[in-house]
Parts: structure tokens; C-alpha cells; sequence
């Protein structure tokens, strides 16, 4: 699996729909969306964009387990938040507010995990980062 790649590509997908928000949100004068937004762009945009670059920039081992939870934990997280965030303050389905809670609760716990884990890949691989780290 190339980490980077799938990461920022996904990051693609959340600048995309973040833009296609803003733009709807300004052009509707309608700010329902405006929690929603942020964390697609914060959370979905930079975050794993910035995950995806560090992954190129420093020579994390390929085979790194603790990098591949990381990776899946900060995608599948990011789109549990972002979607439970919509489903919890939006309300499509107003009836199924129980689940629509657990939904974000899990996506942010996921998200808050893959972050917790991204802080150990930088402490367990610390001698792959800095300045002099290329190989």
C-alpha cells in the first residue's frame, strides 16, 4: 500500500467537497454546514494531507505496522468525524438520533486515535526524522 498516496488523495476528496461546501454556504447565505466545513477542511484536508507528506518526506519503514494502523486509523477516523459531525448537527434523520451519536463519538474516537498513534511513530521512529534523516 502506498501510504502516501492513499492519503493524499483522500485529502483531494475532503479539499473538494470543503470548497464545494464553502462555496454553497456563501452562496445560499445559509450556515448550517459551518462546524461541518471546518473539520472536512481542517480535519480531512490538512491533516491527512500533512500525514500523506510526512510519510514521503521521512523513510518510515514500508512494513511498519504501527504506520499502517496510523494511516487507516486517520482515514477511517477522519470520514467517521466528518460524517457523524453532519449526521449529529444536521439531522437528516432526526429518528435515528442515538445512532448519529454513537457515528461520531466512534469517528472521533477513531480520529483521536490514529493522533495519539502519529505521536508514537514520531517517538518509536524518531532516528528517521529530522534534518539529517535521508538515507
Amino acid at each position: 500500500m502506498d501510504r502516501t498516496k492513499l492519503l493524499i488523495r483522500t485529502a483531494a476528496v475532503y479539499a473538494f467537497i470543503g470548497a464545494f461546501l464553502g462555496s454553497h454556504m456563501a452562496g445560499s447565505a445559509q450556515y448550517a454546514f459551518r462546524s461541518v466545513h471546518a473539520h472536512i477542511l481542517v480535519v480531512g484536508w490538512l491533516s491527512l494531507f500533512a500525514f500523506g507528506v510526512f510519510y514521503r518526506v521521512f523513510p518510515i519503514p514500508a512494513k511498519s505496522r504501527l504506520a499502517l494502523a496510523h494511516v487507516w486509523t486517520a482515514v477511517i477516523g477522519s470520514i467517521g468525524l466528518t460524517a457523524g459531525m453532519w449526521l449529529y448537527y444536521v439531522k437528516p434523520m432526526p429518528e435515528l438520533e442515538l445512532f448519529n451519536t454513537i457515528f461520531f463519538i466512534v469517528g472521533g474516537t477513531t480520529l483521536l486515535i490514529s493522533f495519539a498513534l502519529f505521536l508514537v511513530i514520531t517517538l518509536v521512529f524518531g532516528k528517521y526524522i529530522g534534518e539529517s534523516s535521508k538515507k
